[in-house]
């Protein structure tokens, strides 16, 4: 061993540092990673109930054994118990959840007890998941001018009195000038968009005080980072978080996601196998995993000191392409992943965006990489990789640029030891964040700190040499080196020589197979154990049960047991969108966005989440219509061929599934416009379920214009460009750019005498209104940003009402056009009979006139703005708008999103309008208004809406004295202000002979409401 080793070793092993600038580099303990930061064995949990194995959905029998033992009390060591599988296939139509702590999921049998996840859902087959609850009890500033890397110990300001055991987070800032410094807020061209923002790179450590001396603070394990205030101030952060978990497992199964078998490629289709957030000190270990798209096991953001051990996976499923097959994956901290194997990954062993680390990798190895191993996002530091060997493809410490939505520099203090790789690119990013390999086997590339490349170095594991140390004692048994004869000569002597031809005639044993020769320790008897069979399933006593309410269209109005339905509508994004944590928490709710391996908002929200988040913002209608671009490389706008399908997040799916054929403009296979994307689908329906318990609406956009004009990107990764699928769809390629940039391909899209895109649109119709044949609360528009011609409009119609005679159902249908577009379809009474809504988005009265753009003038609504004049929409125009299509067609609701939306809710409330946006959401006044009827004035002054024998509503715009008849009674009279929707009683018991002149001056402005009683 080399003077230069010898020195790294006593330092890696004395896990010391040096204080301030003097040391510009201190070396990383990772010895902190894992489960109770491997400062314990993980323990054997007795069984607690025996899930025998039946054929069926088992989906609810072992959902309800886990939660069996969520009703057990801990013992001392907070341990509930564990569910035993039997052996055999138990099939899983949904996924399992352990949310309480102290539970185990344990199989009889690694290889014969099987969880097969079948259905279209993309989520994990098991989340270990606790509460997002976490809460700031107080935030101090770190005083220390310097703490360098491997620190523990470091100085607050005076506030809270800290004490030994309290949690805290350790925040790091990414200010501007650092960003700077390591060149990471341009990639080149000078376009900054993709460059990192202040903010964007914050690390936060999650750790526990060990010490505190005056206001010197110890932590219990090292930060990964050097925190520097010249760049920046960092802060602790004293928190409390009740709802996170711990001490759960999974071990000793198979977990396989079924799949389309006509499809190698498919991917609608459970993606991950075991999902771990809100979590620490949990462990999967001895699991195997088949056919998974996304991860085999994924700690989030959220999870601290996991084992993931033993593990093995084999053919993963899905198309070659970015964010998949991130076989082994974290986003947490002091996880460890030891002794797994991965097949066909593309990134079998990562760590993803700002993994604060420290992470390790230890005994790992893969079979025909399809793409790196190492920090595949932004600066996930204190990365161990120790006895990792990458079969065909590289390790990788470096800047990664642009690449993956601008990731930058992937790590930083981390350390590749006695690994092996198509190439191992260690690069370094500052004096103070250097990242090492030593002892490697590979081609080389970077300016990292190397030694003894291509030699064996000793200790065999530098993690479990880092632990002895620490622990002081020996960790052998659950190091479980593999046995590798390091000492090779090129001058044996014979009898050596001849020892050596005869091992070679033996295979050489893999991790693969020393995975799979360890026998399980903990108990798997079913002697004397409940069987869930036994265990009486806890009835909920419910009322009366009845059929919930439908959302119907009566009176011309859109209303749900009687109720006129109110609300804002929300527009789903379309086409941008980060992964990073201070962007998410600007994001807004999708139904069809997707984020492999994470959900939550900004990613693959939950659908109720979606839900609960429209019903707090009194939010009606989901405006839903497909992505723009289903990848995020282009945002770029730019027109070129993608070099590989390396495909950025977050993901706006698509309606057509991929065919697993040719290689489309992006790089994932072409798609088949004859084959709806499952999952797609499957969550707008489950969102069409859901929100209609909840009286909420899905405007369900047909088509998305945006597409096929205006820039020429909007159509390059379209699927209905003749590259992008296996339809021949006929549309000219090269594709004519317009000047070279602008794109016009409206006309050919809207041409329903070509004879394959006829039969492909038709086709396409029919699958939006077969999605949604039972779902009343689901509303069919033609497409978002709707300007094309007539005839697209009259076949769409034609093809819906030929839907409706074949299937004996009724789609609900809203005629969203341009104004001559729109009144044609009404004044032809066959197609006028399909159309239930009247929309009013794509045109508007305005002070001076009106702005009416023609349909089918291949121009998108944006660019007819650019060459007409918009004008102003008040109170009279808006009004104007919905009361004259009311008249005409007083069976068909009105609604209006034109310009001035949603400012003008009390004007198309008002005129007879549906799903204005208004402030009151009194029942009685909205069921009031669902019956009553426009009455027309001479005046601008006030609009009125009266029923006999119910009452009646007043606009008043100024002090006035209107006359109002009534059927003789008594009434309430109410005033309601129109920008708060507070309810005052003016009356409450008010006595009318049919004629009452209502004096506005008592209020002023507002709403007057006659409630008869």
């Amino acid at each position: 061993m080399n003077i230069l080793l010898r020195t790294i070793l006593l330092g890696l092993l004395s896990i010391g540092f040096a204080q301030g600038h003097a040391q510009t580099f201190a070396f990383l303990d990772f010895s902190y990673c894992g489960y109770h930061a491997s400062g314990q064995d993980i323990p054997s949990v007795d069984n607690a109930v025996f899930v025998p194995w039946k054929a069926g959905d088992n989906t609810a029998r072992i959902q309800r054994a886990i939660d069996y033992v969520a009703s057990l009390t801990p013992n001392a060591s907070g341990f509930r118990g564990a569910v035993l599988l039997d052996r055999g296939e138990f099939c899983l139509s949904g996924e399992l959840r352990i949310s309480a702590s102290g539970i185990v999921l344990r199989g009889m049998d690694r290889e014969k007890t099987i969880l097969l996840k079948k259905g279209v859902d993309r989520g994990a087959l098991i989340y270990i998941e606790g509460t997002d609850n976490l809460r700031a009890k107080d935030t101090l500033q770190v005083l220390s001018a310097y703490v360098p890397v491997n620190a523990r110990t470091l100085q607050v300001a005076s506030g809270t009195s800290l004490k030994k055991g309290d949690r805290v987070m350790v925040n790091r800032p990414s200010g501007k000038e650092w960003i700077t410094s390591l060149g990471c807020d341009i990639f080149g061209g000078g376009i900054s968009a993709l460059g990192w923002k202040p903010g964007d790179m914050d690390l936060t450590w999650d750790r526990t005080i060990s010490e505190v001396n005056g206001n010197q603070i110890t932590l219990d394990a090292p930060l990964t980072v050097a925190l520097d205030a010249q760049y920046g101030a960092s802060s602790l952060i004293l928190y409390q978080w009740n709802g996170r978990i711990q001490e759960c497992g999974i071990e000793n199964m198979t977990l396989v996601s079924d799949y389309d078998r006509r499809y190698s490629k498919d991917e609608d289709h459970c993606w991950t196998g075991i999902s771990i957030g809100e979590a620490e000190n949990c462990w999967v270990r001895q699991v195997s995993f088949r056919h998974f798209s996304g991860s085999a096991v994924i700690v989030q953001r959220t999870g601290s000191r996991i084992t993931v051990e033993d593990c093995i996976s084999r053919e993963p499923v899905s198309e070659i392409g970015g964010m998949r097959r991130c076989t082994f994956h974290t986003l947490g901290q002091q996880t460890l992943f030891q002794r797994c194997y991965s097949e066909q990954g593309i990134h079998d062993f990562a760590a993803g965006y700002c993994a604060a680390g420290p992470n390790a990798f230890v005994q790992c190895d893969s079979y025909e990489s399809l793409g790196f191993s190492g920090s595949i996002d932004s600066w996930a530091c204190g990365l161990l990789f120790d006895v990792v060997n990458i079969d065909g493809h590289n390790l990788t410490f470096k800047n990664l640029g642009q690449d993956k939505n601008g990731a930058g520099w992937n790590t930083a203090n981390s350390l590749f030891w006695q690994c092996t790789a198509a190439e191992i690119e260690c690069y370094t990013p500052a004096k103070d964040a250097k990242n090492r390999a030593y002892g490697c086997w590979a081609q080389f590339s970077g300016d990292g700190e190397w030694a003894e490349s291509n030699n064996h170095v000793q200790p065999r594991s530098i993690f479990y040499a880092q632990l002895e140390a620490r622990l002081q004692k020996k960790c052998a048994e659950r190091a479980r080196i593999l046995p590798r004869n390091t000492s090779a000569t090129s001058s044996p002597t014979v009898e050596v020589a001849m020892e050596l031809a005869k091992e070679a005639y033996e295979s050489r044993l893999t991790l693969e197979h020393w995975i799979e020769e360890r026998e399980f320790a903990p108990s798997v008897s079913v002697t004397g154990l409940k069987s869930i069979e036994d265990i009486k399933e806890k009835k909920t006593i419910q009322g009366e049960t009845r059929d919930l309410p439908e959302m119907v269209i009566a009176n011309g109005r859109v209303q749900m047991d009687g109720v006129l339905l109110v609300g804002k509508s929300r527009t789903t994004p379309w086409w941008n969108g980060k992964l990073r944590t201070n962007y998410l928490k600007k994001a807004s709710p999708a139904i069809t966005r997707f984020v492999p391996g994470r959900e939550g908002l900004g990613l693959t929200d939950r659908i109720d989440s979606v839900v609960n988040f429209m019903k707090r913002n009194n939010i009606l209608v989901f405006d839903q219509n497909y992505g723009l671009w289903y990848d995020r490389r282009r945002d770029d706008h730019e027109r070129i061929r993608r070099r590989d399908g390396d495909v950025w997040g977050p993901f706006y799916e698509q309606p057509f599934g991929r065919s697993g054929q040719g290689i489309a403009w992006e790089g994932l296979s072409k798609y088949d416009l004859n084959r709806p994307n499952a999952w797609y689908w499957a969550r707008l329906k489950e969102f069409a379920e859901k929100g209609s318990k909840e009286g909420l609406l899905l405007f369900h956009e047909n088509y998305f214009q945006h597409n096929i004009l205006e820039a020429g990107a909007h159509w390059v990764d379209c699927p209905w460009r003749s590259s992008n699928n296996i339809n021949e769809t006929d549309f000219p390629e090269p594709v004519p750019f317009a000047g070279d940039k602008r794109i016009f391909v409206a006309d050919m899209f809207y041409d329903i005498n070509h004879p394959v895109r006829r039969e492909l649109h038709r086709r396409y119709i029919r699958q939006c209104l077969d999605n949604f044949a039972d779902n009343p609360n689901v509303i069919q528009l033609t497409s978002a940003e709707f300007t094309g011609p007539l005839h697209f409009v009259q076949f769409w119609l034609d093809v819906i009402a030929e839907w409706e005679v074949e299937t004996g159902k009724k789609a609900k249908v809203a005629l969203s056009t341009t104004k001559d577009v729109q009144d044609a379809i009404l004044a032809d009474p066959k197609r006028a009979a399909v159309v239930d809504i009247i929309d009013i988005r794509y045109w508007h009265y305005k002070t001076d006139g009106i702005f009416a753009p023609e349909g089918g003038k291949n121009m998108a609504p944006r660019q007819h703005m650019r060459k007409m004049k918009v004008g102003k929409v008040t109170f009279d125009e808006a009004y104007k708008a919905v009361s004259e299509y009311r008249r005409k067609f007083p069976d068909k609701a009105v609604t209006f999103y034109a310009q001035n939306y949603p400012a003008m809710g009390w004007a198309v409330f008002m005129a007879g309008g549906s799903c204005p946006v208004i402030p009151c959401t009194d029942k009685d006044f909205l069921r009031d208004a669902a019956m009553m009827e426009v009455e027309e004035t001479d005046t601008d002054d006030y609009r009125k809406m009266v029923k006999s024998g119910i009452g009646s509503i007043i606009y008043s715009k100024s002090g006035t004295e209107i006359p109002i008849r009534l059927s003789s009674g008594k009434y309430v009279l109410k005033y309601i202000h129109p920008g708060t929707g507070r309810v005052d009683v003016i009356y409450k018991s008010l006595k009318i002979n049919e004629i009452y002149r209502l004096k506005t001056l008592e209020k002023g402005e507002g709403i007057y409401w006659f409630h008869k009683l």
